[in-house]
């Protein structure tokens, strides 16, 4: 089937669908929502058999929609409706939600209903759940309604007449007036709740040190304690706030925007406020937890399980700072200490990773020096796994991976990932060469051919094209609850096996002989003389792309042709 898939982002879950689509051999076309003349020209000269709308904020013309089969992919159940469904749900400390697909028609997710799909919502922040069990059960249901639009004999259920059984709920829009914060009166678990249902976007506006920002993100804190309101302390980059029976961790702000001013963007906390922060301590959560009255949030945790070393990390969208390479680095040198066979690098929820923080790069007074020092901490940090020749080490990629991230998966001897990853191994869409050792590792995994075209076509690969060509070396088909533990099993078998030991001493080998051949060093070398033309070089395409990603406009035409 050929068809034109209509997002107002070429996000997450469209990746993934798109991914997916193809996969399963259909003919699938990306067009991006907002100019409806250029929609119905697309729909023109593609002639597609069916539009499936993933993520859209627009509604499709009335012209389009009645001539052709238009399916929207709303986060709700059947009877759901509203541009705020998930938000709403999440605020409102639901467990349980799904996602329907649906047929466009006048009335905005009224129309007929071709599949839908239960889900789950832990207690997670909206941009995980979306990326995970949202994605899971939209991704079942739009392949499902695929399936039955090909069929030509199915008939979606009408919302209205005989057939309806369920309660149609109109959800407005969350207005900020909604979402705010009361620190004297609301309840830890309420504020939570509220930081989680905006946690990506659009952030919970509200008064901090004198001046206006939206609040992104948040995590129970289990011992500090102080006035409602108030700033206790730092960690990782985050600031600790007191509610009226506890405190939270808030990992991220973004100033609100000025009449008139620039676009204003996400940074972590701590380097958002600058000398707005006021004087409180950094309070380190310890890399290997012990008995503390409650688990305490961290960035970077550390555990054993017998021969079995866990390295996790989560970084916000999955963006890693130079001061989070560091600092990983310097956490996976202390598991480097420990006893083990086997160390499980990710196996968390959500992103392992993306690569440099492009929007702590944009803050930067000096971009070129910043990006810099960024990709040299994420060099020093993948250059440690792939020297490390006295255990196994396993990359556990519970979510999406892009650009350097899946070149810091690649370091691993091993890697692991959950069925509804989408991995995008390259460069290109930023103007940049790359470095993290792609040329030594991503040829080594896939082939020079492979890793050509990857780079090249710079699109997004699911898990199991992935294993498919190579790319990864195992598929967890498992929820995104489920992966952690599996992966655990996993790695304690690997690390039981009798061949653990051969392989441990034949990677050793095999890293001295790729040595002598070719040393990592000018692998390193090599790129990153690239990389250092394309962040010092004002004229770079490198620079307007990166602002226009982390300002969330449109690229400028013809910059990625140009590197």
């Amino acid at each position: 089937m050929r068809i034109l898939l209509l997002a107002s982002a070429f996000n997450s879950l469209s990746q993934r669908l798109y991914a997916e689509l193809r996969d399963r051999r259909h003919t699938v076309d990306i067009r991006l929502a907002g100019d409806d003349d250029e929609l119905r020209t697309s729909v023109s000269r593609l002639r597609p058999d069916l539009v499936l709308a993933p993520m859209l904020r627009t509604a499709i013309p009335r012209d389009v929609w009645s001539e052709l089969t238009c399916l929207i992919v709303h986060p709700g159940p059947p009877g759901d409706r509203g541009p705020s469904s998930l938000d709403r749900a999440i605020q409102d400390g639901l467990a349980e939600w799904g996602v329907t697909v649906l047929q466009a028609e006048a009335e905005m997710d009224a129309g007929p209903i071709w599949a839908w799909a239960p889900c789950r919502l832990p207690e997670r922040g909206k941009s995980d759940l979306y990326r995970n069990e949202v994605a899971d059960a939209a991704v079942a249901a739009a392949l499902l309604a695929v399936e039955r639009v090909t069929s030509g004999s199915y008939a979606p259920q009408p919302q209205h007449g005989p057939g309806w059984r369920e309660t149609v709920r109109t959800r407005p829009f969350l207005r900020q007036e909604e979402r705010r914060i009361d620190w004297a009166g609301d309840s830890t678990e309420a504020v939570l709740r509220r930081l989680r249902a905006a946690d990506s976007q659009p952030g919970v506006l509200g008064a901090l040190c004198g001046d206006e920002w939206y609040l992104h993100g948040g995590y129970r804190e289990p011992v500090l304690r102080g006035r409602p309101g108030e700033l206790l302390a730092t960690r990782a980059g985050a600031v600790c706030r007191a509610t009226s029976d506890g405190a939270v961790w808030i990992p991220e702000l973004r100033r609100r925007r000025a009449p008139g001013g620039p676009a204003t963007f996400k940074l972590p906390a701590v380097t958002a406020l600058g000398a707005l922060l006021p004087p409180v301590p950094e309070v380190a959560a310890p890399l290997m937890p012990g008995g503390q009255a409650g688990p305490a949030w961290s960035d970077i945790r550390y555990r054993e399980d017998g021969p079995v070393g866990f390295l996790r990390f989560s970084f916000p969208g999955g963006a890693m700072s130079t001061d989070h390479c560091r600092r990983l680095r310097e956490a996976y040198r202390c598991a480097l200490a420990r006893p083990t066979s086997v160390l499980v690098l990710g196996g968390g929820r959500d992103f392992f990773s993306n690569g440099i923080h492009l929007n702590v790069i944009e803050a930067a007074p000096d971009r070129a020096a910043e990006s810099w020092a960024n990709i040299t901490a994420m060099d020093d940090l993948v250059a440690e796994v792939l020297t490390t020749t006295d255990r196994l080490v396993v990359a556990a990629v519970a979510g999406n991976a892009a650009a350097g991230g899946v070149m810091l998966a690649l370091a691993a001897d091993e890697v692991w990932c959950r069925g509804g990853s989408v991995l995008n191994p390259h460069y290109r869409l930023m103007g940049l060469y790359g470095s993290e050792y792609w040329t030594y590792t991503l040829p080594r995994r896939v082939g020079a051919a492979e890793a050509e075209r990857l780079t090249r076509q710079a699109l997004p690969v699911s898990a199991a094209a992935a294993e498919r060509i190579g790319l990864v070396d195992r598929v967890l088909d498992c929820g995104p609850q489920e992966f952690g533990p599996s992966a655990a099993r996993l790695a304690g078998l690997l690390a039981a096996s009798p061949a653990a030991q051969r392989r441990i001493a034949a990677k050793k080998a095999a890293r001295e002989a790729d040595e002598r051949a070719k040393p990592l060093a000018e692998y390193r070398e090599e790129e990153l003389a690239v990389m250092h033309r394309q962040f010092f070089t004002p004229e770079s395409p490198y620079h307007a792309l990166r602002s226009a990603f982390v300002r969330k406009r449109p690229a400028p035409a013809g910059s990625v042709a140009r590197m």
